[in-house]
């Protein structure tokens, strides 16, 4: 059975930035759950941003799609969900199967009711130390797309329609704002060890959204201003440039006062906004980030779904069965291990659903610029 991506037709900016946010995700992981303590030094306190950046890459893609196919008369809401159901469910419920009738594979933490798991719901409410507790950033991704195309395509019909859009994108930004004061009060005094600051603002909805924003922001960009998106394309090296140093700055505020009032506040649409920068040089075909092909990204990046979903639990279940996590050979033998099971996951599970996927319901060309695969 052949791979359903093919390097070649993939944006590799883009495919290095997704490699580089599984990296990210897997040190702070390793670090949180593993060894408990920073392996890989500041990498791993700040590597939970990793996820943030897979939110700016999926609010590009996913609502590039939904724009693209609106501005053409394309758009489908059914082939749409039927597209994005046969892409997340199948790994997402066989990993979750694991959990459930594997014994060796749940960890010794609370576990939440089924149907949170089976809904995408997870993260309303979730305590940390919950099993497959980093289910929740797939939970917030499902949520915001299910309201996204159906706000979308209510927008579509009124006039003034992109203008419209920006109000709502601000809208939801401020939105986000407000929640997390609200919640950073309701969790005072917020800490590492208070799980309440988890359950009211990291975990929360409508407090995560910012870097789906941002990165639907960029695909309205591309979708709604032609002109402005050649232009700021055109400057792909001073973009990721920005995008670097704003996104370092956001990192140099969490790891100073990480559950500070002002940094839970403003911190993440700073991060935002970094992310956004970064994925837009990666689009931008003069950067070296879209230029330059890093080795083994590529297929990091393809197989970076399935990765998320079982190097936790893997590390952990490898590390009780008296591996040295804290010892370079440990560490390669258990990264080299996610990467395994995540191409093994990749190849059994979710080729067969891409390809069921490209046959039953096969996308709908809504433009001639090339887009990369979507999330």
């Amino acid at each position: 059975m052949r791979p359903m991506h093919r390097t070649s037709s993939r944006q590799c900016g883009l495919d290095t930035l997704r490699a580089f946010a599984i990296v990210l995700v897997f040190a702070n992981h390793y670090m949180g759950f593993v060894t408990q303590r920073p392996t890989f030094g500041f990498v791993s306190e700040i590597g939970w941003a990793g996820v943030d950046l897979f939110f700016a890459l999926s609010g590009y893609l996913i609502g590039n799609q939904i724009l693209a196919g609106l501005r053409t008369g394309t758009f489908s809401l059914p082939r749409f969900a039927a597209r994005r159901l046969l892409r997340t469910l199948p790994n997402y419920y066989v990993v979750l199967a694991l959990y459930a009738f594997w014994p060796p594979f749940a960890d010794s933490g609370r576990h939440a009711p089924w149907w949170q798991y089976l809904t995408f719901t997870l993260n309303l409410d979730l305590k940390p130390g919950t099993r497959f507790s980093h289910a929740w950033s797939l939970c917030v991704e499902e949520q915001f797309y299910f309201a996204l195309p159906l706000l979308a395509v209510l927008v579509a019909r009124l006039r003034g329609a992109v203008t419209a859009g920006w109000l709502l994108l601000a809208a939801g930004l401020a939105a986000g704002m407000l929640l997390r004061h609200q919640g950073w009060q309701a969790a005072h005094p917020p800490a590492w060890g208070n799980g309440a600051f988890y359950t009211e603002v990291y975990y929360a909805t409508l407090c995560r959204f910012d870097e789906l924003l941002a990165g639907v922001a960029l695909a309205m960009l591309r979708q709604c201003h032609a002109p402005l998106w050649a232009r700021l394309t055109a400057y792909g090296n001073w973009t990721l440039a920005a995008g670097i140093a704003v996104t370092a700055f956001a990192f140099r505020l969490f790891l100073d006062d990480h559950f500070g009032h002002a940094v839970t506040v403003f911190g993440y649409p700073l991060l935002a906004a970094g992310c956004a920068l970064l994925v837009l040089a990666a689009l931008s075909p003069a950067s070296l980030l879209a230029r330059v092909r890093v080795p083994g990204a590529a297929s990091i990046a393809v197989w970076s779904y399935a990765i998320y979903l079982t190097h936790k639990q893997l590390c952990i279940l490898l590390a009780k069965s008296g591996i040295d996590a804290n010892a370079p050979s440990g560490i390669a033998l258990l990264a080299g291990a996610s990467v395994l099971a995540g191409w093994l996951l990749y190849r059994v599970v979710e080729t067969p659903f891409m390809l069921l996927r490209e046959r039953y319901v096969p996308a709908v060309k809504a433009q001639p610029l090339p887009v990369a695969q979507a999330a």
